[in-house]
């Protein structure tokens, strides 16, 4: 198979784990088991996978956190048809990419109020798009953020009515962490949560240090 047609049957494949993920109505923790393990053998073997072939051979699964059920939220859009087009950072150089930001989700994590933009793409399919850092960014988790939400690329929590899922148990670190080769948008400043988010996939031990 060509590497276009391997990257659009990734996306293809990503995406129909995520509706899975929204048909299930299995507990939460069970939903959650199944698409791990249903992510970890994508990354395994897809030849678009972002794990470099030569690390295939001994990757055994991703490292992720136990499953929080107090870091899953539904939180309303709050429209912000006025915002400037913010400064989103890569992981490597190249054009900056046309996202626009479409409004606020607020929450609370253990008592804490806590914020979070949300853009959406204006290019080729567009979608919704919530990077995020915590306090656990540049030890635990990666120091450019991770991602709940690039529906784009297929990573859809779903939403009701007007208020989008924030279930941080899905939250998951861009490309760029496993090959430089990709190029990854970064949370802006203004999605830095002064929390941890001890939840969704972590880095593996060994590996914290240089992040």
């Amino acid at each position: 198979m060509s590497e276009h047609l391997d990257l659009a049957d990734w996306r293809r494949r990503v995406a129909s784990m995520y509706d899975a993920m929204r048909r299930d109505r299995r507990a939460p923790q069970l939903r959650l088991v199944a698409f791990r393990a249903g992510k970890d053998h994508l990354f395994a073997e897809h030849p678009s996978s972002p794990v470099p072939v030569a690390a295939r051979r001994n990757f055994r699964g991703l490292a992720y956190w136990r499953h929080d059920p107090a870091l899953r939220f539904s939180a309303p859009l709050e429209p912000d048809p006025d915002a400037p087009p913010p400064d989103v950072p890569r992981s490597s150089e190249g054009p900056a990419i046309p996202y626009v930001r479409i409004g606020w989700v607020s929450f609370a994590v253990d008592g804490t109020p806590c914020r979070l933009a949300v853009y959406w793409l204006n290019e080729y399919s567009g979608g919704i798009f919530i990077p995020f850092r915590d306090a656990t960014s540049g030890h635990e988790t990666y120091g450019g953020g991770r991602y709940l939400w690039d529906q784009a690329k297929g990573a859809d929590l779903g939403s009701t009515g007007e208020e989008l899922v924030l279930d941080f148990n899905y939250a998951y670190h861009p490309s760029c962490v496993y090959d430089p080769i990709w190029s990854c948008p970064l949370a802006p400043q203004e999605n830095w949560l002064t929390v941890p988010i001890p939840a969704g996939e972590r880095l593996e031990p060994a590996n914290e240090a240089g992040r």
